[in-house]
């Protein structure tokens, strides 16, 4: 029943890593006599015993909690199972905590996914600066909405870098890129903190966007390489809770714009500083193993035509436009939050960081917990459908609304969200082999950088013409609800199949 072996000393060891998600968990059962009738034994007591060797970098203090309690879950099922094999019925259905991977991870595994997460966590919060601190940014240099508008959509030219250095990925490695951006986008921030002019805060803003567009494409890439099969969407969506606590953090810092003109300069500092820490990520990052074996069959690796030949191109065209209409909706919703909230609602900067920790915080972090149990059982492509539909209805009334309806719309579209993206964002690596699947999210992120841009000076430019700021931006959700309904119907399913047999390699 529990396939134990005797490993000596009476006690029975057995594996538990299928009921905890923990590759490294052990279940050992000590079977001792209580007493003896008559000579005979008049009693038995089982001491059940489930230990762990998994030992995480940087994420401990969240991932040892999830490790107690998928070891105290598989024992109380152990202890379940025996006392119903003594009663003679059937053993009763494990159940599999939500919070739980759906398959094991080994040690190394998820030690390499805690320092992918590191470099998400970093990364999020360098580039979200500009998101959060760009109406404050603007005032501070005396720019106009169509100034901010210009710059954030400017800013999104260094994807053009992204593109060639996640190319490079697929040729180099994605350890070195990695590692290489987080420096190149300290730096820049660095630049940004100190920029006499809003012309210097912009350049530098677009070496910032570039090196962390390529950092985070080619960390995304690693963690689904990385992850055990029937674990990918589960994987990135720990990967995406990492960008999230980023995100979070920089939102943390928003009230000190509330200090003076130039207060900002003190968060985008802060960012140069991360730069001490790229050092501890490097001894904890590897080279994907999928790369590795890669690399040591072939020398030739770049193959940018492979992204759009017979086999892959179909694929390409679709998730290409995916990226394009959902980006033309969701940069100016994301970029230009602050700025409507205190343009339209006179909401403060510490207002503001009080209503996204509220609004988006919680949520956020329970949508995708659930996207990744969702998109490994239900399917990316329902997931993908249903969450971005809903995401952009509810967020486009958040837009529109206000009252109770500007808390409550903001929570329904982060969960959604986060469904839709994460679906999406496992699709977008999976659906692509190993020699080009940084080339293929670098030319999709190309394709949504452009979606950015338009929707961005779209906005601004429609803003006088349909009323206000807020319906603008509503009216760009028009383009991700096409996407929803036409596009992503057309898309493979992936879940419960291997890399592997979903993108073959052709070399």
């Amino acid at each position: 029943m529990l396939g134990l072996r005797d490993e000596g000393d009476g006690v029975l060891v057995g594996e538990i890593a299928h009921r905890t998600g923990d590759a490294t968990a052990r279940l050992a059962v000590d079977v001792r006599a209580t007493g003896t009738r008559g000579g005979e034994p008049d009693g038995t007591t089982v001491e059940l015993t489930a230990t762990s060797d998994l030992r995480v970098p940087f994420f401990g203090w969240l991932v040892d909690p999830l490790v107690r309690l998928g070891t105290r879950q598989a024992l109380r099922q152990v202890v379940a199972a025996i006392e119903a094999e003594l009663a003679g019925e059937a053993a009763p259905t494990p159940r599999h905590h939500a919070l739980l991977p759906p398959v094991p991870f080994t040690a190394e595994q998820a030690k390499r996914l805690a320092a992918l997460a590191a470099v998400a966590a970093l990364a999020s919060f360098s580039g979200a600066l500009l998101t959060q601190n760009g109406d404050t940014v603007a005032r501070s240099f005396h720019q106009s909405d169509e100034a901010l508008g210009f710059a954030l959509a400017l800013a999104r030219a260094g994807v053009l870098f992204a593109l060639v250095a996640s190319a490079v990925a697929d040729r180099v490695g994605r350890r070195r890129l990695i590692l290489l951006g987080l420096v190149v986008a300290a730096l820049a921030n660095g630049l940004a903190a100190a920029a006499p002019s809003f012309e210097v805060f912009t350049a530098s803003q677009v070496l910032t966007r570039a090196a962390l567009n390529a950092t985070a494409i080619v960390a995304s890439v690693a963690a689904v390489e990385e992850a055990p099969e029937g674990a990918r969407a589960y994987a990135l969506s720990l990967f995406a809770l990492a960008l999230g606590l980023g995100f979070s953090l920089s939102v943390v810092l928003l009230p000190l714009s509330d200090l003076g003109s130039e207060s900002w300069r003190i968060a985008f500092a802060a960012s140069a500083m991360t730069v001490f820490l790229v050092p501890l990520i490097a001894r904890h990052l590897r080279e994907t193993d999928r790369f590795v074996q890669l690399a040591s069959r072939v020398k030739e690796r770049w193959r940018i035509r492979e992204v759009f030949d017979a086999r892959y191109g179909k694929r390409f065209v679709v998730l290409g436009l995916v990226a394009f209409l959902t980006s033309i909706f969701a940069a100016p919703s994301s970029q230009l939050t602050n700025r409507y909230l205190t343009g339209a609602h006179d909401f403060s900067n510490s207002q503001v960081a009080i209503f996204r920790m509220i609004t988006a915080g919680v949520p956020g972090i329970l949508g995708l917990l659930l996207a990744g149990r969702l998109a490994e059982s239900r399917g990316r492509r329902p997931v993908a459908i249903l969450g971005l539909f809903v995401a952009t209805a509810a967020q486009a009334a958040f837009f529109l609304g206000a009252g109770a309806l500007l808390w409550l719309a903001p929570p329904v579209a982060i969960m959604a969200a986060a469904c839709a993206g994460l679906a999406v964002g496992t699709v977008n690596t999976e659906l692509f082999p190993t020699e080009v699947r940084g080339t293929s999210n670098g030319f999709i992120l190309v394709c949504g950088v452009a979606g950015a841009a338009l929707g961005l000076v779209l906005t601004t430019q429609l803003r006088d013409a349909v009323g206000g700021l807020g319906p603008a931006i509503a009216l760009c959700g028009i383009a991700p609800i096409l996407a929803a309904v036409v596009l992503l119907r057309h898309l493979p399913e992936t879940r419960a199949r291997t890399l592997d047999e979903v993108s073959p390699s052709e070399i």
